[in-house]
């Protein structure tokens, strides 16, 4: 590591964690440059405390959704404060990393270590940004869609510029339909993801561990009423079955025409011929945080 390079990495570290400079340098060089792991050594040796920016929650940020040729990468990368995530270096860095992370694949540990247009890493630019901006940033996560079978679409909500905002899906169908001919369908049925939120495309899909969780939470709202056991279980079955359309994309109602199901509306505008949905990815920036 040259003198300059070694020097940078230094002051990083001590804006990051407030330790001396020898301090940080021995970290730095025990660990080869990396500040994660400089970070984790200092705390190993009770030298640094746990820093309080990192361990503030950053549940603002952005969706960064990036396209080329049928595949879509989408990134959500998060601040404390929405002021910061309007702050252009942090809409730019967001930009990239979706670039980047459409080459590779959506793969988030890749992401990290790629080079982004100024030559360093993204963990190294993602740290400057941290010490520049006086936040705590964190690249939360990824998700890519691709295939030459499929016809993918994305859709963002909220946005300040195009395919950056608040709320980010991909979409993924299989039909032997063109994209021209099923591009407003596409578009609409993002949307509705976007909207409904669904759980999973069609029941069967549905984490069984939710549906036993709602279940419980269905009978024990149910056992004090006082009514016949039958009428109770009949009661429970309509709760759960009202649960699952609500929560599956094909059996949710369809935003555009609320009487007919999602289902309902593929099978007229495929006609002949199917139309599948094969996946559906959904980042609402800050959920479950």
């Amino acid at each position: 590591m040259s003198s300059n390079n070694l020097l940078e990495k230094v002051k990083q570290l001590r804006e990051i964690t407030g330790v001396g400079f020898k301090d940080c340098k021995n970290a730095i060089s025990e660990t080869n440059g990396d500040i994660e792991k400089s970070i984790e050594l200092l705390r190993k040796k009770g030298i640094a405390k746990a820093n309080k920016r990192m361990t503030r929650v950053a549940s603002e940020g952005l969706v960064s959704i990036y396209e080329d040729s049928n595949k879509f990468a989408m990134i959500e990368l998060n601040s404390e404060t929405d002021f910061v995530a309007k702050n252009n270096e942090f809409i730019k860095f967001a930009e990239e990393l979706a670039m980047i992370a459409l080459k590779e694949n959506g793969k988030i540990e890749n992401v990290m270590t790629s080079k982004m247009k100024n030559k360093k890493k993204v963990q190294d630019n993602l740290i400057d940004l941290i010490s520049k901006i006086g936040e705590k940033i964190t690249i939360r996560r990824c998700a890519y869609i691709e295939g030459s079978n499929n016809i993918n679409f994305s859709y963002t909500h909220s946005s300040i510029k195009k395919n950056i905002g608040k709320l980010g899906v991909l979409l993924s169908l299989t039909t032997t339909k063109s994209k021209s001919e099923i591009l407003d369908f596409g578009k609409q049925l993002a949307m509705q993801v976007a909207a409904s939120s669904p759980l999973s495309i069609d029941r069967n899909d549905l984490d069984q561990n939710i549906l036993k969780k709602e279940k419980e939470i269905i009978d024990d709202e149910l056992k004090n009423s006082g009514k016949d056991s039958k009428i109770i279980d009949k009661i429970a079955l309509g709760k759960l079955n009202k649960f699952i359309s609500e929560n599956t994309l094909l059996n949710q109602e369809w935003i555009m025409e609320p009487k007919k199901k999602v289902k309902d509306i593929i099978k007229e505008i495929g006609g002949k011929e199917k139309i599948e949905i094969k996946k559906f990815t959904r980042f609402k920036v800050g959920e479950g945080i």
